[in-house]
């Protein structure tokens, strides 16, 4: 079931946010963790080792985050896409235009790679010039692999009818669920 950001009321444990890398899963991912008390386990630190390697603890670390009660996170990686959805009980779809993805990727980037900014596990942005030769580097990645985020959940819809997606078109879109759709936790 596919809602739009004015459809859904209640108070979620278990949050999966999906989207375009540059689209803001990650930011959204950690401002849910905090309105609703919940740890936000942010899914590129568990997955990139030291140059990029993948780590071979990914999966098992989770497995483990996925059984417990409460986390949010980022719907990406094949090995446990499905998995983080199926334990989900609530989705949220980054559904931005590509020119905000991209503009929001490239300026993201720009300060990362300018700024030497430590990613994970001692990672840093490679240098600019690299996205002329490196079809993966993220720019890339968010531009070739804008239209399989919409295929995935579209997927993920019918295999999960019961499961609730809420689609965002806009950070406004976000805003204003955020505002006026979500229960936070009472502290």
């Amino acid at each position: 079931m596919i809602l739009g950001p004015n459809d859904a009321v209640f108070c979620p444990s278990r949050i999966v946010v999906a989207g375009t890398s540059g689209s803001g899963k990650t930011t959204l991912s950690a401002r849910l963790g905090s309105i609703l008390g919940i740890e936000h386990i942010e899914i590129d630190s568990l997955f990139h080792g030291p140059n990029w390697t993948p780590r071979a603890t990914f999966e098992s670390e989770v497995e483990e985050f996925i059984a417990r009660p409460s986390w949010v996170t980022e719907w990406q990686y094949n090995i446990v896409r499905d998995r983080l959805a199926d334990r989900a009980d609530l989705f949220l779809w980054l559904d931005l235009p590509r020119r905000t993805v991209m503009r929001q990727v490239m300026v993201r980037t720009l300060r990362r790679r300018l700024g030497r900014r430590e990613l994970w596990n001692g990672n840093i942005e490679p240098p600019l010039h690299r996205i002329l030769f490196d079809r993966d580097h993220i720019v890339r990645w968010a531009w070739n692999t804008y239209r399989s985020t919409t295929e995935r959940v579209q997927q993920l819809s019918v295999r999960r009818p019961e499961l609730t997606i809420v689609r965002f078109r806009s950070h406004r879109d976000v805003d204003a669920w955020i505002a006026h759709q979500l229960i936070p936790v009472t502290r």
